[in-house]
């Protein structure tokens, strides 16, 4: 994760500048997930390796320092960011879990919430609301 980590700040950066571009009053929201697996195949193009905990970092091991540079250099950009934690393998037959269920629903509750707040202040109250 750390040998993409400039790419991909630059790349939520330069959204963000894009959304902000155009006038108005944009909500702007990033979500990203951070794998935390314990070992994982990586892929590189054409090229794949197995994570070995050394040259290769187990995501694990990377995560810390991701969501560090990410809340530093990007989340303060955004109305809303939320990071996802999860455990993936890229290995068949292909595992998934969140790394804390729980909170990641209620962190997806409040972020929604919290994007509704917004856009009724604004764009008037309930203007989000169905009719």
């Amino acid at each position: 994760m750390i040998k993409q980590i400039a790419r991909v700040i630059n790349d939520l950066n330069d959204q963000v500048n894009h959304f902000r571009k155009g006038g108005g009053q944009p909500i702007c929201v990033a979500i990203v997930g951070i794998n935390h697996a314990d070992e994982c195949i990586a892929y590189e193009g054409k090229r794949r390796y197995k994570t070995d905990g050394k040259t290769n970092k187990h995501p694990y091991q990377e995560a810390r320092e991701v969501e560090g540079r990410l809340m530093a250099e990007v989340a303060p950009r955004y109305d809303e960011f939320l990071i996802l934690k999860y455990r993936a393998t890229n290995v068949r037959p292909y595992p998934f879990e969140w790394l804390d269920l729980r909170n990641t629903e209620l962190d997806y509750v409040a972020i929604l919430t919290r994007i509704a707040s917004k856009y009724d202040e604004r764009f008037g109250r309930g203007a989000w609301r169905p009719r």
